[in-house]
């Protein structure tokens, strides 16, 4: 299927017969009754209020009708490793019989047997199979996204990852965001050296950190910092060499224990710190401080069967942003529907229904540094939203399976 194949023309003209879910256009409040309209001109957001209230000048425009719709914004999926080669469904089944994901990953599975399979895979085979994921998530109405690098772990199998993000984003007229993930894990060619972990820091910040940069391909620059990745101090060393190349960083922060990660990324101005089941109190104070969002990955929690939630009452009560995302990945979190993520942030996680739908709009654009273009419907910003088959918001986080997706507007144009 190519490109052009998938668009279904102009979304300019008046979007109206809408009702408008709570949150979505901030300073505007309507009643839950009050239908609303929104004009979009040359792909971008004219004015959006009460039906009603249109202004003559708008009342001659093209009308798509919205027939008593739902919309959101487009929703935005903020932490995803979409490129990789095969898949690990074999590590699910062990894992049900009883092994950790350490045991997985010490026993050569995990994040290693992605590199493999990925650095085995030509571009177009990577760009093939991430395809394939993507369209069913902008199916579901996600209109941005970023991809992680991190399964190559060799300058040109990161810089191959990351050329079929930009690829992704050109072929499908979506908003791709692309993080350098180069300290993922320990490739296996420095496994068993003495000091293998610090020389491969010293390769990911000197060499394919400035290389992949000059190309144009990182957005921002993230570490799995944990006991099974990278230390306190080699993070700080990548972070370092991100801001010197002016780049934002990100944190895979504290998910199987308490690194002090998270403190340590605020430290840096980061943009978000991810995962976070087992985030500290003085991990929360310094993101609150920083304004670094909090992204939530029920996913994961939910597949490694995690028993240690993530501290949602002091983040709430610190006013930390929470953003919402799948975390697709093939070991962790083979997830592709945002929607099923909603429904456990909120319950397993106890989210409100508005924080959750916040999480994968207003704060999942914070976290990637694109709240001035998404996240939100407002005038002046790029046409990304959706219409939904439902009256309620609650019901984007209530049912089940379906596919309530009536209408995606993503970059302008009718998806």
């Amino acid at each position: 299927m190519t490109a052009s194949k998938r668009l279904f023309g102009s979304a300019d003209g008046l979007w109206s017969g809408l009702h408008l879910a709570p949150g979505s256009a901030p300073g505007i409040a309507l009643a839950p009754a009050a239908q609303a309209a929104i004009v979009v001109q040359q792909g971008m957001i004219q004015w959006i209020g009460k039906a009603a209230e249109l202004p003559a000048q708008y009342a001659g425009l093209k009308r798509h009708e919205g027939s008593g719709a739902l919309v959101t914004p487009g929703m935005v999926d903020c932490h995803t490793h979409l490129v990789y080669g095969g898949q690990r469904a074999s590590e699910f089944a062990l894992r049900l019989a009883g092994a950790s994901y350490e045991d997985v990953a010490k026993a050569g599975g995990g994040i290693v047997s992605s590199v493999r399979a990925t650095r085995a895979a030509s571009e177009d085979e990577l760009f093939a199979s991430a395809a394939a994921r993507l369209e069913v998530l902008l199916a579901e109405g996600v209109c941005a996204i970023e991809i992680k690098s991190g399964y190559g772990l060799a300058l040109e199998h990161e810089r191959k990852q990351l050329r079929v993000a930009r690829r992704l984003g050109e072929a499908y007229g979506v908003t791709v965001r692309t993080t350098f993930l180069g300290a993922h894990a320990l490739p296996p060619e420095y496994a068993g050296r003495q000091n293998g972990s610090s020389e491969y820091i010293d390769l990911v910040c000197q060499e394919m950190m400035p290389a992949l940069a000059a190309e144009g391909l990182i957005d921002a620059v993230d570490v799995f910092c944990e006991r099974i990745g990278f230390s306190l101090e080699e993070t700080g060393r990548v972070f370092k060499a991100a801001q010197a190349l002016k780049l934002p960083v990100k944190l895979h922060a504290e998910q199987l224990s308490d690194m002090g990660g998270s403190a340590l990324a605020a430290g840096h101005g980061a943009l978000s710190c991810d995962h976070i089941e087992h985030l500290s109190q003085a991990g929360i104070d310094a993101m609150r401080n920083s304004g670094t969002v909090a992204v939530l990955l029920p996913g994961a929690y939910y597949t490694l069967r995690d028993t240690q939630l993530p501290p949602i009452e002091a983040l709430r009560a610190a006013g930390v942003p929470m953003a919402v995302s799948t975390d697709h990945n093939p070991g962790t979190s083979p997830c592709l529907s945002l929607l099923l993520m909603l429904n456990m942030a909120c319950t397993l996680f106890r989210l409100t229904v508005p924080e959750a739908l916040a999480g994968v709009t207003l704060h999942a654009a914070r976290a990637l540094g694109l709240q001035d273009t998404h996240g939100v419907i407002a005038v002046g910003l790029p046409a990304n939203f959706v219409l939904w088959n439902v009256r309620e918001a609650a019901e984007l986080a209530y049912w089940l399976g379906g596919k309530p997706v009536r209408t995606v507007v993503r970059q302008g144009l009718i998806r």
